[in-house]
């Protein structure tokens, strides 16, 4: 059995850890409340107005857009959105694992058609340690998403493709659905996917002022860029709602482990005070 000072020892460490994982807890929480009201007033918007497109491309007229241009893939881009901290539970890991999958099952096109943008630390450590060439730094979007930013790298993206530099643009990230539950999601973001009929029947029918090619010239780079902005939001509601389950769920172990301890403490205590009694019940018997 342990001695009483190992135990106190035990209890005092998993005391401060508690400490550290309930404050952190609380700091992910308040994080994960602003990153969930943007995400939250974000996500409509962007979902209305995909729908919107989504109305206008089903239309009878032939649609003529660089951004609707199916090619063969012969280079591909991959943007990989991740966290630039740990202690987020399985965040990072699940989409590590996933870009691995992701580059196995594209192993066919050669290492120098495949262009990675990794968002956040943790998966450009990741792809560099595997000797992965990656297209930029982009870390600092992962902290602080900005329209702006998500903008920049959606215009270079969308004028790559205009250009043929790229044939396919795909997205990876975690979805935000609640605060414990996290979906990690592989979409196509260029070319824009046409709907199927079925998916836009019964909407309005809409009198167009301009053309319905003028409408679209505008409406297309506009939808790119708030998807890639809404992605980025996303992702990042998803990391303060991994951490704020995740340092919930260490707190409560080491609740947990401090009784645990505490029983053990108070046994090994009792057994030390029964073991002097027995030596001075012995001593004056003697």
């Amino acid at each position: 059995m342990a001695s009483l000072k190992e135990v106190k020892g035990r209890i005092a460490t998993v005391n401060n850890t508690r400490k550290i994982t309930s404050a952190m807890k609380m700091v992910a929480s308040a994080k994960l409340h602003k990153a969930q009201a943007a995400i939250t007033r974000m996500l409509p918007y962007e979902q209305r107005i995909s729908r919107l497109l989504a109305n206008f491309l089903s239309g009878s007229e032939q649609i003529v857009s660089p951004f609707t241009v199916q090619r063969k893939v012969k280079r591909m881009a991959l943007i990989v959105f991740s966290s630039n901290s740990s202690l987020c539970g399985g965040f990072n890991a699940n989409v590590i694992k996933h870009t691995q999958q992701w580059l196995e099952k594209h192993a066919h096109l050669p290492q120098e058609d495949i262009l990675l943008y990794p968002v956040g630390r943790k998966v450009w450590e990741a792809l560099t340690k595997q000797g992965y060439q990656v297209q930029g730094d982009f870390q600092h979007m992962a902290d602080k998403p900005t329209f702006a930013e998500a903008a920049a790298l959606a215009q270079s993206l969308m004028e790559m493709y205009q250009k043929g530099e790229v044939d396919r643009v795909e997205l990876l990230y975690n979805h935000f659905k609640s605060t414990s539950k996290q979906v990690l999601t592989n979409e196509v973001y260029l070319p824009i996917p046409l709907p199927d009929q079925e998916e836009t029947s019964g909407e309005t029918d809409y009198i167009l002022e301009p053309s319905r090619a003028e409408l679209l010239a505008m409406l297309l780079p506009k939808v790119l860029r708030l998807k890639l902005y809404t992605v980025l939001l996303d992702s990042n509601a998803s990391e303060h709602a991994a951490r704020t389950l995740a340092m919930q769920i260490a707190t409560d172990n080491a609740d947990d482990l401090l009784q645990e301890l505490t029983l053990m403490y108070n046994k090994t205590r009792q057994q030390a005070i029964t073991n002097e009694l027995l030596d001075i019940v012995g001593g004056s018997m003697a």
